[in-house]
């Protein structure tokens, strides 16, 4: 199972950047976007079922703003739109589709967490979302569903995945409230797939759009799969595809064992 997260900043925008035939060659069994910024009545079939996959959509009340949408191959068992937090879902930033066939008892949850923004205006928001997801996760977790948690977090976790940490300490993202919340997180029993197979600097899944700031790797890690710690014998792959192009953060990719 191949499950591709991309924040496409625009799900429009990427469109018209390539994005049906990166969806076609990426041959995903699920693919979760962030930050679509649309709603589905925006959109012609090519987005809505691209490769005639099935799609579970979470726009934001807010025109032109977040949102999310999974695609997969097959239809999931079941979906939840949102958590049932006001706050939270009227972002349309949490999506969760479960596959509980061929062996699986997955929970795919998609992801797109708040940034906090200069002068830190949405930290405790921020935060508030965080403590949201943790709950979620450790409630399927409890039931017996493993989780796959993807999306962009908006927090590079240590000074590794981003480029200059130091210059960085006291922005959105780097915010030491962020990084001690995603180390309570791994800490509770999850496991940031990337960083388990990859110990080395320079992978990065956001760069600035500023000019030549994406050629020199001028970027962060902000977007991960993070799988709970018993599920982690599953995983084949974890990689990032720094590559593509289309919008300011690229694609990754979890591979699990059938």
């Amino acid at each position: 199972m191949k499950i591709k997260s991309w924040n496409v900043n625009g799900i429009r925008s990427v469109a018209k950047k390539g994005f049906e035939n990166w969806f076609g060659d990426a041959k995903a069994d699920v693919v979760c976007l962030q930050e679509i910024k649309a709603t589905p009545e925006q959109l012609d079939e090519s987005l809505l079922h691209p490769k005639k996959y099935h799609s579970i959509w979470h726009p934001a009340e807010k025109p032109g703003y977040s949102g999310t949408v999974i695609y997969s191959k097959e239809e999931p068992t079941d979906v939840r739109v949102g958590i049932g937090v006001p706050e939270i879902d009227r972002e349309g930033r949490i999506l969760i589709a479960e596959f509980k066939n061929k062996g699986m008892n997955l929970a795919v949850i998609n992801a797109y967490f708040p940034n906090s923004q200069r002068e830190h205006a949405r930290l405790p928001y921020k935060l508030e979302f965080c403590d949201a997801m943790l709950k979620l996760t450790n409630k399927y977790v409890k039931k017996g569903t493993n989780v796959v948690l993807c999306g962009d977090y908006n927090i590079a976790h240590e000074e590794i995945d981003l480029k200059n940490p130091k210059s960085n300490h006291d922005n959105a993202g780097f915010l030491p409230e962020e990084r001690a919340w995603m180390t309570k997180f791994l800490k509770a029993g999850y496991v940031d797939t990337f960083r388990h197979f990859e110990k080395g600097p320079g992978h990065y899944t956001w760069w600035s759009y500023r000019p030549g700031v994406r050629a020199k790797n001028v970027g962060w890690r902000i977007d991960y799969h993070c799988v709970n710690e018993d599920f982690l014998d599953r995983v084949k792959v974890a990689k990032i595809h720094p590559t593509v192009m289309g919008s300011d953060h690229c694609p990754i990719e979890l591979t699990l064992k059938s």
